[in-house]
């Protein structure tokens, strides 16, 4: 694996965070399809199937990772910028719904790779590679999908995972931690990963919680978000939890037109 290209960066924002990366003259940054908010005079981008991290990679390699790539619902390419001039140029990606942009430094976690939710990668320094991973545990894939397909990030430089809502980080250390499925935004590669069915029946009904938690075990990080897309979309919707709370209000309905 090549060594990836050192960048500088700056998140900005609070509630919808952006990150700005800082090119030098032939730096790249490769990021989602669609995520470039702005970019300076000398950069210039280039679309491309598969993240670049191997150059001599044939095309039967690219089209399989194109192909993982759909599989876990992102765009077949990829978009590689890079500062074609002579002095440090800047180019800024934002992600398509509001939340948090997290940096990671590859290289200070084990084995260099990380897991993250399938629609959670948002940009990172040429050198990364980017690949499916599957979950093998029975649990997870008998959830609809919940956390069966993953992405995996492997490298040594700068990568940025987005989160919907507020990031918590949690270090555990020969720990069990229990979330709500789709809670889970990233972990480290050693921690065991599962989504198991919990409660009684009547908690399964009643509860509120759903029917399965997601379950991480062992020793190192894993990141959390309080708003998934998923409950982003179920809170904003006219049929959602939110417009009964807002039917049933006192004032409900009284000033409307």
């Amino acid at each position: 694996m090549p060594t990836s290209h050192v960048i500088d960066y700056q998140i900005k924002g609070e509630s919808i965070q952006i990150v700005e990366v800082e090119l030098d003259p032939l730096e790249t940054v490769i990021a989602e399809a669609g995520a470039m908010l702005f970019m300076e005079d000398g950069i210039v981008f280039e679309t491309k199937m598969g993240d670049g991290s191997n150059p001599n990679q044939g095309l039967f390699d690219k089209l399989f990772s194109a192909g993982s790539r759909l599989l876990m619902g992102e765009s077949l390419f990829m978009t590689h910028f890079t500062n074609r001039g002579n002095k440090k140029a800047k180019v800024g990606f934002s992600a398509p719904y509001p939340g948090t942009v997290i940096p990671v430094e590859l290289s200070r976690c084990p084995g260099q790779e990380l897991i993250v939710q399938k629609d959670g990668f948002l940009c990172a320094a040429y050198g990364t590679q980017l690949s499916i991973f599957f979950n093998r545990k029975i649990g997870s894939g008998l959830v609809g999908g919940e956390g069966f397909i993953l992405e995996k990030l492997q490298g040594d430089g700068k990568a940025f995972v987005h989160a919907g809502g507020t990031v918590i980080e949690r270090e555990l250390n020969n720990e069990t931690l229990r979330v709500d499925t789709g809670c889970v935004v990233a972990f480290e590669s050693q921690i065991d990963f599962d989504v198991e069915s919990v409660g009684s029946l009547k908690s399964m009904v009643f509860g509120g919680e759903g029917i399965f938690l997601a379950t991480l075990r062992g020793t190192g990080r894993v990141w959390l978000q309080s708003m998934p897309i998923r409950k982003l979309i179920q809170a904003l919707s006219p049929y959602g939890s939110n417009s009964r709370k807002e039917s049933s209000s006192m004032l409900g309905g009284l000033f409307e037109s």
